[in-house]
């Protein structure tokens, strides 16, 4: 190339071959997929104006989860459908009646059908009507929420008609409006024919907001109910706390007024008992109390989630829930606590209490080891006399053994006696007794020493 010329662009270098893909480079932690896939599960169901809702909640019992899957699969061969997949907890079936959202939370299944509102059709003309009967009745588990749903497009029920009365059952409208003002929802909280009616009116929703709104809905009404699931176990564990305390009470009094071992022994008996009596309460309660405030909690968050708006004159949903639902979580946190409270005050008093009696069984020890050193001192006094009878004893058989050896060499031994010789062995042979003895005594006091170091 000519000095001054302009350098030729270089051709791009090929890329490096990649695999198929990138994250085969890697290795895959085996939840990695489901874990992705979980922020995208369960999405709501697209509603189009006008249509009608019915949502059951049943309570897992007696191993009815384990039989959903089949129930399912069921309808679904009476519909001419493939049999759904439920490994993943929830399953979406859709026919030309109808369509069925099943889900499976940790205490409860939940079956949401959805139906197109078709002019022909009468106002009490419920998605629920166009499942099998046969098949609606043998659901498993026990119904604890039912709801309808309506959703009409505000052009054809306007807003204020039905503001201005009652609802068709005589009670008190809640009303607001949601999603900035692209709704309204309305609804009074009871039961009609064994189910809670919403009627959710269309002022610009899309199909997806519709959805949310109506699935917040239902939510709602789930889990207030599941949260008040708690109220009634408060109450009877209410009683058994205010029982527990007087009784307890009357024990501390018991404490102060002891005068003997047996008497704390006794008290101590009575306390274990009621401390057993609370720990099972509290074994018992605990997962109903902390599932009832998660309950709570999120019943708040779907009530947020809705972006309610006051109409003048109507109470929202979240402030109906702050008069209604507050004042018996509030209880059963009240309860919960003191359970948990009156626990720790009986093992703190069970702990005082084994205290004292631990110190009375010390005080017994000792004066049991007091006697038991007088009786040895009075022992050892004794084998000290013996040992001065056992000098004595062996002397005098030791002597006797002399005479008699003194008399058969008594032409040995001339002409000194047998008597003689007899006599100055005793004190030789009783000198030598005492000292064996001594030193067989220092002995074993050496031996005991060294054991007990």
């Amino acid at each position: 190339m000519p000095l001054g010329a302009p350098a030729l662009p270089r051709a791009p270098a090929a890329p490096p071959s990649l695999p198929t893909t990138m994250s085969s480079l890697f290795e895959q932690h085996p939840l990695r997929q489901s874990l992705s896939d979980e922020v995208h599960a369960r999405p709501p169901v697209p509603l189009d104006t006008p249509e009608c809702i019915t949502y059951l909640a049943f309570l897992h019992h007696e191993g009815s989860a384990s039989r959903e899957a089949a129930h399912l699969a069921q309808l679904a061969g009476q519909l001419g459908l493939p049999p759904p997949v439920t490994d993943s907890g929830h399953a979406l079936l859709e026919t030309n009646g109808f369509r069925l959202k099943w889900e499976r939370h940790n205490e409860f299944s939940s079956y949401c059908f959805f139906r197109r509102i078709e002019p022909q059709d009468s106002p009490d003309d419920y998605a629920l009507l166009h499942v099998p009967a046969a098949w609606r009745k043998a659901i498993p588990g026990l119904l604890i929420a039912a709801t309808h749903i309506e959703l009409r497009s505000v052009a054809e029920v306007p807003l204020k008609t039905v503001l201005h009365q009652q609802s068709r059952h005589g009670q008190a409208l809640v009303a607001s409006a949601v999603s900035d003002g692209a709704g309204w929802v309305l609804t009074d909280f009871h039961l009609h024919e064994g189910f809670s009616q919403f009627l959710l009116l269309d002022n610009g929703f899309t199909p997806r907001q519709a959805g949310r709104i109506a699935q917040r809905l239902v939510e709602i009404e789930t889990y207030r109910v599941m949260a008040l699931l708690a109220f009634p176990v408060a109450k009877e564990v209410g009683r058994l706390v205010s029982r527990a305390e007087d009784e307890l009470a009357d024990l501390m009094d018991g404490i102060g007024g002891s005068r003997t071992a047996e008497d704390d022994r006794a008290v101590l008996g009575r306390l274990s008992r009621l401390a057993a009596e609370v720990e099972r309460s509290v074994a018992r309660t605990t997962f109903r109390f902390g599932a009832a405030a998660a309950y709570y909690r999120l019943v708040r968050q779907r009530i947020d989630d809705l972006r309610e708006q006051r109409l003048p004159g109507f109470s929202p949903i979240g402030e109906f829930m702050d008069r209604r639902l507050v004042p018996a979580i509030d209880t059963c946190a009240s309860i919960a606590r003191r359970q948990a409270d009156l626990s720790d005050r009986i093992a703190r008093n069970s702990q005082l209490l084994r205290t004292r009696v631990d110190v009375e069984i010390e005080r017994q020890n000792q004066e049991l080891l007091a006697q038991m050193n007088r009786r040895a001192k009075i022992q050892l006094h004794l084998q000290e006399t013996v040992e001065g009878l056992s000098v004595v004893a062996i002397t005098y058989y030791a002597s006797q053994l002399v005479n008699y050896l003194a008399k058969g060499a008594k032409d040995l031994i001339a002409p000194a006696t047998p008597e003689v010789l007899t006599a100055v062995s005793i004190p030789v042979i009783a000198g030598l007794v005492f000292l064996g003895l001594r030193r067989m005594r220092k002995l074993l006091g050496k031996e005991d020493g060294e054991t007990h170091a």
